[in-house]
């Protein structure tokens, strides 16, 4: 599966490398190869940062149908558990 980017995030993803570097690698990087640069973080760090989401999202979904029989379960057979007065008696 390609990871898809709208066009408004790139531009401010790219706006955002541009300013990285201006600020920490004390050097400019112009539109182009910041452009370039998020393409190869989008495809080669990319998927690894969405695999780990989708497991995450899995194991947190098992926690829950886990829990689910907790949450609903229902006691079978009680009728001739319940005190006898709640008994209709015939």
């Amino acid at each position: 599966m390609t990871i898809e980017i709208s066009k408004e995030a790139q531009k401010q993803l790219i706006a955002s490398i541009e300013r990285y570097f201006q600020d920490n690698m004390e050097e400019k990087i112009g539109n182009v190869t910041a452009g370039a640069l998020l393409g190869y973080f989008v495809e080669e760090l990319g998927p690894v940062i969405y695999n780990q989401a989708v497991a995450d999202a899995q194991e947190r979904l098992q926690a829950r149908v886990m829990e689910l029989d907790i949450e609903v379960h229902e006691p079978e057979f009680t009728y001739w558990h319940k005190p006898a007065r709640q008994r209709k008696s015939r």
